[in-house]
């Protein structure tokens, strides 16, 4: 080979391994966003209770993961149906878990016991469980299977006692 054809050849190679690069940079730097059929993200979170849990913690159960903020009047005004689809569903098998973005967990708290929301909940003030899902807007709640599947996603409040939600939650129970 003559000199500048081994000079083309590494040129070559060289854009070639930059535009891989490039593809590889922009995947790692996409948002990720979670939608229907893809296997929920796993997490792990301290509860208001004290108790730490994980996305394997739900196995056998459908999880109702809703993240909220006391902040947003949309998530409150959802949390009344959620708690009364919580205390309907739970004896079937359907476990929510109510996942807070508030920084401000003295607000978080008093919020919190003024509301008296009976259903599991746990404040993630990073946000890091919401981001791992592509979540940006609240309320959104994210139904997943009892094998790890998102088997719906709801951008926006709710109303959890709507007949057509229960039966769907139901059928996948």
């Amino acid at each position: 080979m003559t000199k500048p054809r081994l000079l083309v050849s590494i040129q070559t190679a060289a854009a070639l391994i930059l535009i891989a690069l490039c593809f590889i940079v922009a995947d790692a730097l996409r948002e990720k966003v979670v939608g229907v059929g893809d296997r929920a993200p796993s997490f792990t979170v301290v509860t208001d209770d004290g108790r730490q849990v994980s996305t394997k913690d739900f196995g056998g159960k459908v999880l109702v993961l809703n993240f909220w903020a006391t902040w947003c009047p949309p998530c409150i005004d959802e949390l009344p149906s959620l708690e009364a689809m919580a205390k309907q569903l739970s004896p079937k098998g359907v476990v929510v878990l109510g996942v807070s973005v508030d920084r401000n967990a003295a607000a978080y708290e008093r919020f919190r016991k003024q509301a008296r929301i009976s259903f599991l909940t746990a404040r993630d003030p990073e946000a890091r469980i919401s981001a791992s899902y592509g979540t940006f807007k609240y309320p959104e709640t994210y139904v997943i299977d009892s094998r790890g599947r998102v088997r719906q996603k709801h951008i926006g409040p709710r109303n959890w006692m709507d007949p057509e939600i229960l039966q769907s939650l139901e059928a996948l129970l």
